[in-house]
């Protein structure tokens, strides 16, 4: 016997199911159900509710039977189910996760959810186990065993510290013209040319280029970059030696601040840096002059992060880079116009790692010192 259900709400039930209908955020379902109750309550059919809220007449009827016996929260939350028993066990699991971190099997360059479905079988008393019971096992442990990061920790000594604090020191230094602070660096780029030409593009057509290419060989790109002042120059040379970077450092003594009394230059540790190659490059007069307008800061090792050039470098290669050059005759043309651009915009990095947050996320890192019972000044 069907029964009928006869929806009464209160005037709280009507302004809680109304507020829940007007934010519209909640499950779909449980927003239907309040409409059928609200709607049930005004005494409509259920023919016309079924046609008003867009659901079938047996919702109707369990959601008012489910409000009958049990209130509002009854007809509007699903009853918890147990759901299907996990197929592995807890010492399955915990084998699950030790195989996955272990090493791959002789000539698997890594595990798969199949290689791993495979050993538990081989390793339990399961008959078969899916990819899909693997995969959610590892993710609910966070293991991703086809996954690798590379990563460089360095040994963070006194010298780490030193270096660190005093390249930091240069960036939060007031702008001071007769002293500016530029960052250096190298970066290699391919020359690539096209083996038929593009097709450009058209209304309702993208771009079309040949996944074939010709390599036309390498060029070197040195960047400067102003600390503290919209300024960047890039100059492209056919290597990266140490007779290029004795001519880089003499530009940037005569061309690029002939004014400046001392040019601070952030670089890190390449052998080609070094402060005797001038010496190689020049007689000892010019390279004495060179250097006597120059004072070289070098970053820790493995911290090249902290050469703010690199950031530089970063946009350089997304918003000119990113394509296929030819020719070094047109990387140097299109690099020019960036440079332009990108100065006269008045781009800078703005740089936010100092030495305060620098103590505070890498103070564990830092040298325990000998003397502590000498106050800090800082």
């Amino acid at each position: 016997m069907n029964v009928r259900y006869v929806v009464e709400l209160s005037e709280a039930e009507r302004t809680e199911l109304r507020e829940l209908v007007a934010k519209g955020s909640k499950l779909a379902r449980k927003v239907k159900r309040a409409q059928v109750l609200l709607a049930a309550d005004s005494g409509v059919s259920d023919q016309e509710v079924a046609q008003i809220v867009v659901v079938g007449t047996s919702t109707i009827y369990r959601t008012k039977r489910r409000f009958v016996e049990g209130g509002i929260a009854t007809a509007l939350h699903d009853r918890q189910r147990p759901g299907a028993r996990r197929k592995l066990s807890g010492k399955e699991e915990a084998l699950l996760v030790a195989t996955a971190c272990s090493k791959p099997p002789a000539g698997r360059a890594r595990w798969t959810l199949e290689l791993l479905g495979g050993e538990l079988v081989r390793l339990t008393e399961h008959q078969q186990l899916s990819d899909e019971t693997v995969r959610r096992r590892l993710h609910e442990k966070d293991i991703k065993p086809w996954q690798k990061k590379m990563w460089c920790v360095p040994a963070i000594d006194g010298e780490y510290v030193a270096r660190m604090e005093e390249v930091l020191d240069l960036y939060a230094e007031t702008p001071d013209p007769a002293r500016p602070v530029v960052c250096f660096d190298e970066s290699p780029t391919q020359l690539i040319g096209e083996t038929r030409l593009p097709v450009p593009a058209a209304p309702g057509k993208r771009e079309r280029y040949d996944y074939e290419y010709r390599r036309n060989g390498t060029a070197n790109l040195f960047v400067f970059l102003d600390a503290h002042r919209p300024w960047r120059h890039v100059k492209v040379t056919g290597q990266r030696t140490a007779l290029d970077f004795a001519e880089c450092m003499r530009d940037l003594v005569d061309q690029h601040y002939p004014q400046a009394q001392k040019i601070r230059v952030v670089l890190d540790n390449l052998s080609t840096h070094a402060r005797g190659n001038l010496y190689e490059a020049f007689p000892a007069a010019e390279a004495h002059r060179i250097l006597s307008r120059l004072e070289f800061h070098y970053t820790p090792k493995h911290a090249s992060w902290l050469n703010m050039v690199e950031i530089e470098i970063g946009v350089l290669s997304g918003m000119c880079l990113d394509r296929r050059i030819a020719d070094r005759t047109t990387l140097e043309s299109e690099i020019a116009a960036w440079t332009r651009r990108r100065n006269a915009s008045g781009a800078r990095v703005r740089w936010l790692f100092d030495i305060h947050r620098a103590r505070e996320k890498l103070g564990r890192a830092y040298p325990r010192p000998a003397r502590l019972d000498l106050k800090s000044a800082a």
